[in-house]
Parts: structure tokens; sequence; C-alpha cells
């Protein structure tokens, strides 16, 4: 069987880390969902970047733009949300059946709204209008300000992806956000059964920068190396289970509201030493997400093994994040440098898409 239909099996979802006219065009997505199982997309601006830059699908709708009373930023949405509705609705059929536990497209707020809470929200509500798709997520930093602005739109009955989390300090703040969310959600007289939230825990970026601080120190600190982000997902899904299954989420369940499910991001392999498949063989379990750029979706396909390993030895896990304490690694240190580089490369690749656009 296709591995990644195992995956499926399994209770954990398979989505696709990319988007893009050629891969709308040329019925590549509509393949993946057929074939392969693919129930969601994930976006940001670097991907929205690489393609406007390489496609061959935008130079007509762009220069119609420009002819409008636009700005850049303005020509930037109008493409990204045509690409995003078109996704939404190959995935519409998957939504439905799912009852609302699969089949999202998520598109990102601007990075220059990160640390502006109103106007994250402001935005975020904008988005879900314009884009006009139940199975739209809003995808929000989880810095403190996009936090706030999460409680509000899960609030306001829109769905969110929490993204840019690199440790589980803001994992459980990305949770607690959506409980204080569901809250506001139930309090105002809206269904909690129909709110949903993923909070993306990206993963190869972690073992990058650990990696290199393990180097530095050598001896009996160098053997830890490619192992710090495996245990802390491991490590983020007990802690999930704990607060999702247990009593304090009991009240909420009872209503019909789901649980904030973890997804594993940055799941490609920076380092070519280790197996292309690091962040995604060891993390297969119920109730997650694992989104996949398309290189390793296609290395899963070929190759993949495929077991529920994600609950397995949870002590090793923790005896991991024990021993990297140990060396001096502060994971929720790492968290907020990897975060604040995330936000800066968000950045970067969204002034380049307005240069494109402008």
């Amino acid at each position: 069987m296709n591995p990644l239909l195992q995956i499926r099996a399994l209770g954990q979802q398979v989505w696709l880390d990319s988007l893009s006219r050629s891969l709308l065009n040329d019925g590549h997505l509509a393949r993946f969902i057929a074939g392969d199982g693919v129930a969601g997309i994930t976006t940001n601006p670097a991907i929205f970047q690489k393609a406007i830059a390489d496609g061959r699908y935008y130079g007509d709708d762009l220069a119609l733009l420009r002819r409008e009373p636009l700005t850049a930023e303005g020509r930037y949405e109008r493409l990204a949300i045509a690409d995003v509705r078109r996704a939404c609705d190959l995935l519409y059929p998957l939504y439905e059946q799912s009852r609302g536990e699969a089949g999202y497209v998520s598109l990102e707020v601007s990075p220059a709204l990160a640390h502006d809470a109103e106007g994250t929200a402001a935005a975020g509500r904008r988005l879900h209008a314009e884009t006009g798709r139940a199975n739209l997520l809003i995808k929000v930093p989880a810095t403190a300000a996009g936090l706030v602005a999460v409680e509000h739109l899960i609030g306001a009955g829109i769905n969110v992806n929490v993204t840019l989390l690199f440790s589980l300090a803001h994992a459980d703040a990305a949770a607690d956000a959506y409980l204080r969310g569901l809250e506001r959600l139930r309090a105002a007289g809206g269904d909690p059964g129909r709110a949903m939230s993923v909070a993306s825990l990206f993963l190869s970026r972690v073992d990058t920068l650990v990696d290199a601080r393990l180097e530095a120190r050598g001896g009996a600190a160098a053997a830890l190396r490619g192992q710090a982000a495996t245990a802390m997902a491991r490590r983020a899904y007990q802690r999930y289970l704990d607060r999702f299954h247990g009593p304090a989420f009991a009240s909420l369940r009872a209503a019909g509201a789901r649980p904030q499910y973890l997804l594993w991001a940055s799941t490609g392999a920076k380092n070519p030493a280790y197996s292309d498949l690091l962040y995604v063989e060891p993390l297969i379990g119920p109730e997650t997400i694992t989104t996949l750029p398309e290189a390793t979706l296609a290395a899963l396909r070929d190759h993949g093994r495929v077991e529920n390993t994600l609950a397995a030895a949870p002590d090793a896990a923790n005896a991991t994040l024990a021993a990297l304490a140990g060396h001096g690694i502060d994971m929720d240190e790492i968290g907020e440098v990897l975060q604040a580089d995330g936000l800066r490369q968000f950045d970067q690749a969204f002034a380049k898409v307005l240069e494109l656009t402008a």
C-alpha cells in the first residue's frame, strides 16, 4: 500500500507544504489528493514568493491587476486568495465527508502584523471574508500579539493555524489561546463544534540550531545531534494527550469542541547526513498532521516505513530533553531565537513578493 495512505489509516493527516498555479493548473494537486490522500495544504509568504517568481501562470493576471488602483500587497492578496480558493474547492469534498476534521488550506496574515494583535485579528477577519471558504485556516504567528489575535479569531468563529512554534512553551501558549477562544465562542452563543485550529510545531530548524551548539560543546554532547526536535515533538504530544483528553477539556469536548491538533512543520531534513524522513517516520500517530514539501512527500511515497511511532518510548523523549538541558541547551531559549528568525525570514519573503507585484 502507498505509505501515505497507510499513514492516513493510522489517524494522521498528510498535508502538502506547497501551493502554486502549476500544482493547480497541471493537475498535480488533484492527483496528490486522489492518489496520496493529501488532506490539507499549508502556505506562507515564502511559498507564494517562490510560486509567483517561478510560475508561468501569474503574468496575465498580474498585468490586469496592475491596471487597478491596488497596492502591491493588494495585488499579492488577489493572487494568493485566488489560488487558496481553488485549493479549498478541491479539498471541500473531504472537508464535508470528514465533518470538518480535514480538508483545510492555510492563508497567512501579513508578517508586518506579527506584533499587532488588533491588526492581525482585523486582517484575519478580512481575509476570511474575502476568501469565502469554510475550509480556510487563517495562519497567525505565535507571538504574544498573535496569540491574543488567535483567541479573538477563534472566539469569532474563524479557524486558525497557529504558526512559528519552536518550543514546548510555544505549543502550550497556542493551546491556551485556542481554549480561551473556544470559551469566548461558547459564551457568545457560537458552536464550539465548528471551530478548528492546528498548532504548527517546526522541527528541522530546531535541530539545525541545537546541533550547532552541541557540536561547539563537543564530547558527549555531540552524540545528541539530530534528536532534539523529535524528542520535543513527542513531549508535545504527551502534553496534548494530557490536555485534550483530560478533565480540563471535558466540558468543551461535551459541547462538541475538537482538540487543537499538533501539526509537524519544517519536516524536510536540512542536514544531508540525516534520513530524508527523520521528521516523518518517528512522529506518526493519531490526531496529528504532518505537512510535507513535495520532495519529502515523494520520499515518503517511495520508501517510507509506516507504523504508529509517536507515542512509543515517551520516557526516552523525556530523557533526551533532560540530557540536552544537562549540556546547557535551553529549549525555550532556542524557541525564542528561532521564532524571531522565522519572522525575519517571512518578512524578507514578503518583501520579495511585494517587489514582484509592485
